[in-house]
């Protein structure tokens, strides 16, 4: 992310470990789905090292089954903070996506705080007149899946 980085909110670093409610404050998420299907993963990263696993079935249906048998673990994201920008480096294992021979779907988007607490929501796609990541149509990144 490229902006005045003095004016948001940034939180601060903590363990790398996974923890809920990321999208509360600054932080970067990935939405993924093997072409239209309704299933998709959900990775959220914050620049304090904390990140965010999740598997859905269908739009906002979190399926916290398969989340208990195939538990994800993700290296923390590298952080570079200045000034100028927020970069977040991430590798999210092949094992951690949805298994396609084909293309995945992508939507990649932030949640950023300002100082007073102001939150905005910025992706690739909009879909809808308000935000909503969740949605199905904002997965505009097309990208041929790993080999396996």
């Amino acid at each position: 992310m490229r902006g005045d980085t003095r004016l948001l909110r940034v939180p601060a670093p903590t363990a790398p470990v996974p923890t809920d409610g990321l999208w509360r404050h600054t932080c970067f998420e990935a939405f993924v789905a093997v072409g239209d299907e309704p299933a998709y993963r959900e990775f959220n990263f914050s620049p304090s090292s904390a990140w965010a696993a999740y598997r859905f079935s269908s739009e906002r249906q979190r399926d916290e089954g398969a989340e208990a048998r195939e538990r994800v673990l993700l290296r923390p994201p590298q952080v570079t903070l200045t000034p100028q920008a927020i970069t977040l480096t991430v590798r999210v294992p092949a094992t951690a996506l949805p298994r396609s021979p084909a293309v995945l779907s992508l939507g990649l988007c932030a949640v950023i705080e300002e100082h007073d607490g102001r939150l905005s929501y910025w992706a690739l796609h909009h879909p809808a007149a308000h935000a909503d990541f969740h949605h199905r149509d904002g997965r505009t990144l097309r990208l041929a899946a790993p080999l396996s």
